[in-house]
């Protein structure tokens, strides 16, 4: 039996959830109360932050973990892109950009009230940085790494979604085209819209 906790718009558990379902994980999947959260959850994992996945016994309770995990099991489209090694350590400092540096900038954006040092459009710009260098990084091909999603690709997209989704106006106006269409090409795909039902 595997399980997994998740919580549909949180972007680590769409991550988590896109990888499993690419990798044709059959699972349950328990949808948490961030403020309820389920006693079975907190039993395995003293965090309380989804994703948290239960598989034989194992607990994995980080969505990058998660998504290593079920690549392990099966990768048909060549997500690790394992036939371009130095594409394969490109994903984990792309990765690692969003997570560390990116999604910072993209709270202070997001709750900006809660960080009244600075004005909205301050967090903004400095989250935009990062849409510009993904941008640069489509300008040959339809996809950050290669001709073909990446595990780069689903981890970033919805962290890049969440900023977008602030203001989708002013999204709309940048002049990121390329990253607009590598979104919509994810936010439109069989495989974002089956994880995003409720």
């Amino acid at each position: 039996m595997i399980t997994l906790y998740s919580f549909r718009r949180c972007p680590y558990a769409m991550r988590a959830r896109m990888a499993l379902r690419y990798s044709g994980i059959a699972l349950d999947i328990v949808e948490v109360s961030l403020k309820a959260k389920p006693a079975e959850m907190l039993a395995l994992s003293s965090k309380g932050t989804v994703p948290v996945l239960s598989v034989d016994g194992r607990v994995i309770d980080e969505s990058l973990e998660i998504m290593r995990w079920a690549l392990a099991q099966n990768d048909p489209q060549d997500w690790l892109l394992k036939a371009d090694p130095d594409n394969g350590g490109r994903i984990w400092a792309l990765i690692e950009e969003n997570d560390q540096t990116f999604k910072v900038h993209l709270n202070r954006y997001k709750y900006a009230e809660r960080y009244p040092e600075q004005p909205m459009e301050a967090y903004r710009a400095e989250g935009e940085l990062w849409l510009r260098k993904l941008d640069e990084l489509l300008a040959d091909r339809e996809y950050l790494l290669a001709d073909h999603p990446s595990l780069a690709d689903v981890a970033l997209m919805p962290f890049v979604r969440q900023f977008a989704h602030v203001d989708r106006e002013w999204f709309a106006q940048t002049p990121y085209q390329r990253l607009q269409q590598w979104l919509e090409r994810f936010l439109t795909s069989d495989l974002f819209t089956s994880i995003m039902k409720k």
